[in-house]
């Protein structure tokens, strides 16, 4: 591990993002909020925080290593989260706590918010936390790796350490910036048409513009406290279903579709295929028990409702129309459940990922076979190819360690004082970066403890960067040279 390479690269990170600062600063501007001195003033600390780490190394050159990456990942994200509080620390006057919690779950895209009384917010920083969940949706990491080969540094370790899903090695490009470029040229295109659309459909541009950003993201965050059901549009509630959709998908398949001309590479594959039918599924599902319930009396309107909270859920942005945690019987938890599985490996959504359970459904069918034929080998097969022992490995050994840190955080917020309900949601809407939860956090966090916000917000980090990120520096041998 080289000091002096992480120093360099941390104040490279902290001087660009300072540019971000700047939309905020017009929006301001433009609506003559009087939150225009709180921006200038975290740009400034930002950029100087920047500056200071970079200035003393800006000559020191040599190759990022995979320990180097690690390290830069996991920092960036933590020291970014306190940075990023900065304006609601000065705007808004929360707490350290509050507002580092806030700024972490809009990075992370978790959506989990402090806030009450959105509606009355300055709007230069209900655009903030969009803007915020939309950087975070891809990753800003991703986006500098883009960057720094001008810079002299590659970015393949950087890459390989922020980027979700199990298939951490595989590029679609030969070069990792092409890669990172491609991306974010489709991110920012699908972000524009999804503005577009709201537009189009009768929000206010403001608004369009602010959704658009925590729509592509899915992340959640919206500018009124009711979320969507403000607008009480099923042509918005479509165009949120699409848009979220295309964000839990695989951004290397959008690839292959829209830069390659591939279309139908979005049922070949088969996670984006079995993402899909899912979707469908647990639609038909909870629409079904919402008309036999009778919560809904027609059938269109019960699918319009939980085809709308399920791909909600599934992409884990975490928008709502309805409040789905007073919805009848089994389907509050059926929809935290597939809040687990995600969307697919490489998209902007959280969960354990869709890929993940197939490789385990694969794994668990062979291994029933082979208690009846223990002779055979039978090889993992995704997409026609042999799936290496490698990766089956380290995805059970993912759920592991993300079962097991499930259940250290919510035994800690147990023994905060927090009730199980309360703590199993809180949990699971962090670590898979959904939002809404249930018990006491049904409608924001602002009532739970100190100590618990804490501990959530790392549970945030944890998630959006798929646990061994994170955790594999707090292990001894990665610290041993």
């Amino acid at each position: 591990m080289r000091i002096s390479l992480i120093q360099k690269i941390m104040g490279l990170f902290l001087i660009l993002y300072s540019v971000t600062l700047i939309p905020p600063i017009y929006i301001s501007l433009l609506y003559q909020d009087g939150e225009l001195v709180h921006f200038l003033l975290s740009i400034g600390l930002t950029l100087l925080a920047g500056m200071v780490l970079w200035l003393p190394v800006r000559n020191f050159r040599t190759n990022i290593q995979n320990r180097d990456g690690f390290i830069i990942v996991a920092m960036f994200w933590v020291v970014l989260g306190l940075l990023s509080a900065l304006p609601f620390l000065f705007g808004t006057h929360l707490s350290i706590t509050d507002a580092f919690f806030e700024s972490v779950s809009a990075f992370t895209t978790t959506g989990a918010t402090i806030f009450t009384g959105l509606d009355t917010l300055p709007q230069s920083i209900l655009f903030y936390r969009q803007q915020l969940q939309w950087f975070g949706g891809m990753g800003v990491i991703v986006l500098a790796i883009a960057i720094l080969p001008m810079l002299g540094i590659g970015g393949m370790q950087l890459y390989r350490a922020e980027t979700p899903g199990p298939f951490k090695d595989e590029k679609i490009a030969p070069r990792i910036t092409h890669c990172a470029r491609s991306f974010w040229l489709i991110y920012t295109v699908m972000t524009l048409a999804c503005a577009a659309a709201y537009w189009l459909a009768g929000m206010s541009l403001f608004d369009a513009l602010a959704h658009s950003l925590s729509t592509i993201s899915t992340g959640g965050f919206s500018t009124h406290d009711a979320s969507l059901a403000y607008f009480n549009s099923p042509a918005i509630e479509l165009i949120a279903v699409v848009f979220m959709i295309l964000g839990g998908t695989n951004f290397g398949i959008h690839y292959y579709v829209l830069l390659r001309g591939r279309p139908l590479m979005y049922w070949r594959d088969i996670e984006v295929r079995i993402y899909l039918i899912l979707i469908g599924l647990f639609s038909l599902l909870v629409a079904a028990e919402l008309f036999r319930t009778h919560y809904h009396n027609d059938f269109i309107s019960a699918l319009r409702f939980s085809l709308f909270q399920t791909v909600s859920v599934i992409t884990t942005t975490g928008y709502v129309t309805e409040d789905f945690s007073s919805w009848p019987d089994f389907t509050p938890s059926l929809l935290f459940l597939v809040s687990f599985i995600g969307g697919c490996a490489g998209s902007t959504a959280g969960g354990i990922k869709v890929i993940r359970f197939i490789i385990m459904f694969k794994q668990s069918g062979r291994d029933l076979t082979e208690l009846v034929h223990p002779a055979m080998e039978k090889p993992i097969k995704i997409a026609g190819r042999v799936l290496p022992e490698r990766i089956i490995d380290a995805v059970w050994g993912y759920f592991s360690l993300y079962v097991a840190s499930f259940a250290a955080i919510m035994l800690l917020l147990m023994a905060d004082g927090m009730d199980q309900v309360t703590a199993f949601s809180s949990v699971a809407t962090s670590i898979n970066n959904f939002g809404p939860g249930l018990g006491e956090v049904t409608a924001n966090f602002k009532s739970i403890t100190t100590e618990s916000k804490w501990v959530l917000a790392f549970a945030m980090l944890l998630g959006r960067l798929e646990i061994f990120t994170l955790l594999v520096i707090f292990t001894p041998s990665f610290w041993r040279k």
